[in-house]
């Protein structure tokens, strides 16, 4: 269950697959097994092992061990009694030391194998990389893994018992081991290569205790705001220990032996260590509030008389301290961890509409000198929610390029594969003047075929079938979107005020020329298959042809 060391050698792997031996089927599978590896330390809870620390006195040892001190790593869930079992079956012979402080050399110089263990715990050191605050989940490995420096808490009294209150002179005999390597390694026990000792004051002590109980709580409660389907048992034990006055007393007992004036006025220099203390103390209310929140809301049915006792108690709890040490909140913290939105993605979902950048489509149409763009052109963006106003296009602004314009577009337009759609209001040949277009809201669509011709170069021919040649007319200044199906035979349409090979529409008979005889170089593909508007009585005469 080391992931992050797997992790680490997963990197390496992967670095060889793929930039070395080129096989992406082993670095796909690689990265996968990684994937879970990243998920397992999120997820799933790993069993904290002991460590101990044993050592082997007298001469009766083998050299590699005599007189020397080990640290140990125990198994899962292995305690201390069944481990030192364990250890003494290799050593039949030796006996059992009753006491944790150094043994003098009578027992080093003996004949005898004497064993000394007792628990040790591992100091925490967070990897480089962790420079911020991190989930529990993941700092939890490091405090029993990749660990050199271990240490031992013996209780020590000085100066004169006080039966009221134990924690004024209870002084702490601290001692610090480190290890050849860190542990685990290739072996689950390393010598210890130096010792030290330290004092801590009960001051200290007393500060060094609330900090453990507050990260204590806050873990907890991350543990459970990450994970509800935890059991309660755990938390309710945690905070009835603290909350309930009767179970533990407390920090009240810290309050009678360091906040007293008599205690200031004898350690003048430990007037800021006090003040730490306090702010501590200050910090539990929140700490605790939160987990009581969360107790209430898994609480069961038989437990909730514990739980309204324990909600009274916190009550009093924290009005007598907000009073004397004053009010510390983590509000926004804990909406944090519960996963609310970050910051910058809620201000680019709610930033308002003014403040959005204007789409090259609606500052070209605010201008009236301006052209707008034309569709499928690549500076021409759309922005769907936002109304443009559009500005209707008169006949003496048509371009005379018209037809080149075209086919660069349409190459433009099968490139893209897009078109979008443009509203215009109807063309008046009478009123050539700018008429200002109500705001529409502009939307796309994707066509896998380019877009057909504008209606102004298409003639619809309803009453005859007969080709015409035609100069280009100028685009109306509204053009609806083309349909999107395939390219069918064109049919033509005369338009009124148009000019056709130089007559105007009006010279045009009302009966329409006769087609043409079918010869080998006649076209008429553009010609529609239906026979239903030929009318049987304008046939044309063998010998008879019509100029185009």
């Amino acid at each position: 269950q080391m992931w992050e060391e797997a992790i680490a050698l997963g990197k390496e792997l992967a670095e060889q697959y793929e930039n070395e031996m080129f096989d992406y089927e082993q670095l796909s599978e690689l990265l996968r097994k990684q994937a879970q590896f990243y998920e397992n330390i999120v997820k799933v809870i790993r069993p904290k092992p002991d460590y101990f620390a044993v050592g082997y006195y007298g001469q009766g040892f083998p050299t590699f061990i005599r007189n020397k001190v080990f640290i140990y790593r125990g198994k899962e869930y292995e305690r201390r009694e069944d481990f030192e079992a364990r250890l003494l079956t290799q050593f039949p012979n030796a006996e059992k030391m009753k006491t944790t402080s150094p043994p003098g050399d009578d027992i080093k110089t003996s004949s005898g194998q004497y064993i000394q263990c007792f628990t040790v715990k591992p100091k925490l050191d967070l990897p480089s990389k962790f420079h911020r605050p991190v989930s529990e989940q993941i700092v939890s490995f490091y405090r029993v893994n990749e660990v050199q420096r271990f240490e031992y808490s013996r209780p020590v009294r000085k100066g004169e018992k006080n039966p009221d209150n134990e924690f004024a002179n209870m002084w702490i005999e601290r001692t610090i081991y480190v290890t050849a390597y860190k542990l685990p390694g290739i072996l689950r026990w390393f010598e210890v290569k130096s010792v030290f000792m330290v004092e801590i004051s009960p001051l200290e002590n007393a500060i060094e205790t609330m900090q453990l109980t507050n990260d204590k709580i806050n873990n907890m409660v991350q543990q459970h705001l990450s994970d509800p389907n935890l059991p309660i048992n755990p938390l309710s034990m945690l905070l009835n220990g603290i909350v309930d006055p009767a179970v533990m007393g407390g920090f009240a007992n810290y309050e009678k032996a360091f906040f007293t004036e008599k205690y200031m006025h004898e350690h003048p220099e430990d007037h800021d260590k006090i003040e730490k203390l306090k702010d501590l103390i200050a910090w539990q209310i929140p700490f605790l509030a939160e987990g009581i929140r969360i107790h209430g809301e898994k609480v069961t049915e038989a437990l909730r008389p514990f739980h309204e006792r324990m909600e009274a108690c916190f009550r009093q709890l924290k009005d007598k301290v907000e009073k004397q040490y004053g009010v510390r909140a983590i509000l926004s913290s804990l909406d944090e961890r519960r996963g609310s939105r970050p910051r910058s993605m809620v201000r680019s979902f709610t930033m308002p509409s003014s403040s959005r950048p204007l789409s090259v489509a609606s500052v070209s149409s605010l201008s009236s000198d301006s052209t707008p763009s034309r569709p499928g052109s690549d500076g021409f963006v759309l922005e769907p929610l936002l109304p443009k106003k559009m500005h209707s296009r008169s006949q003496d602004k048509l371009d005379k390029d018209d037809l080149d314009k075209d086919k660069k577009e349409k190459k433009k337009e099968k490139r893209n594969s897009k078109h979008q759609e443009i509203f215009d209001k109807e063309f008046k040949s009478t009123d050539i003047s700018l008429q200002q277009a109500e705001a529409v809201i502009l939307s796309e669509t994707i066509s896998p075929l380019r877009p057909q011709r504008p209606k102004s170069q298409v003639l619809n021919v309803m009453s005859s079938e007969r080709r015409f040649s035609v100069s280009p007319a100028p685009p109306s200044s509204q053009l609806t979107p083309p349909p999107i199906t395939p390219r069918t035979k064109l049919a033509f349409s005369i338009q009124p005020n148009l000019e056709l090979n130089g007559m105007s529409s009006s010279d045009i008979p009302d009966v329409p020329p006769p087609l043409p005889l079918k010869g080998s170089t006649a076209d008429y593909g553009n010609l529609m298959e239906s026979q239903d508007l030929i009318s049987p009585t304008t046939s044309p005469p063998a010998h008879q042809r019509v100029s185009p």
